[in-house]
């Protein structure tokens, strides 16, 4: 290693690699999970949600923000040729720009590209597929740096909206039992929501079940009452009639 850079490249064209990062980090080579050390791992999962190029100072400033610059340029050539010794060649390096190979799939990324295309255009492809992956998990539980924590929150609002836009699409085509599954899949990734309570309440009201959505915001003014102490919007009480 010493102080020289070292290049990490696609050693192997046509190799099937798959990073999992919702519900924690793992690495799949040709269908074998390959073992790295924790730098090595944070290095591949901040390029992957990047989506793009970086140059070396930028990423090893995000990864290891409080070291001088010299010492986190020295972490981030440590991690580079951690990588290659394990044969985990998932990282091209040009120059001074570093990215993830563009043949790893990366299931946080799928699942992000998903919500934003079922928000600006409706479901596209196999819905049910992406909503099955986009409640797999949290992405990286475990980890608590900053950028890992807006990715988190960034990825989960996506999902919401993107769940709260499918569950809308399957109640105008008039497929109420499958709309409320999947409003209740947003409910249950954040329980606070009001929108997705609304929305529940909204499908059964189409249906006919004035009884069924009152009891719903009845369920969720007391929830909020407990849990935050606040009320329901007026709208929510306009749409079921609340006095």
């Amino acid at each position: 290693m010493g102080g020289r850079d070292v290049d990490v490249r696609e050693a192997r064209p046509g190799r099937d690699a798959a990073l999992s990062l919702l519900g924690g980090f793992e690495l799949r080579c040709d269908g074998d999970v390959v073992a790295l050390p924790l730098s090595a791992q944070r290095l591949i999962a901040f390029l992957a949600l990047q989506e793009r190029s970086l140059l070396r100072g930028y990423v090893a400033g995000r990864l290891w923000p409080d070291v001088p610059e010299s010492r986190s340029g020295a972490s981030l050539r440590s991690a580079l040729w951690r990588l290659g010794r394990r044969g985990a060649a998932v990282v091209e390096a040009a120059g001074p720009s570093l990215r993830l190979a563009p043949d790893v799939t990366v299931d946080a990324i799928e699942v992000r590209r998903h919500a934003r295309t079922m928000i600006a255009h409706g479901p596209v492809g196999d819905a049910s597929t992406w909503e099955s992956a986009a409640l797999a998990g949290v992405l990286l539980p475990d980890w608590y740096e900053d950028w890992v924590v807006i990715e988190r929150e960034q990825l989960r609002q996506l999902c919401l909206h993107g769940l709260e836009r499918l569950a809308e699409h399957l109640l105008v085509d008039g497929h109420h039992a499958a709309a409320v599954d999947v409003a209740l899949d947003a409910v249950r990734l954040e329980p606070l929501r009001e929108s997705a309570h609304r929305l529940a309440a909204r499908i059964h009201l189409a249906e006919g079940n004035r009884g069924e959505a009152l009891r719903w915001f009845v369920a969720y003014r007391d929830l909020v009452a407990a849990e935050l102490g606040v009320e329901p919007s007026g709208a929510f009480r306009q749409l079921v009639g609340a006095g």
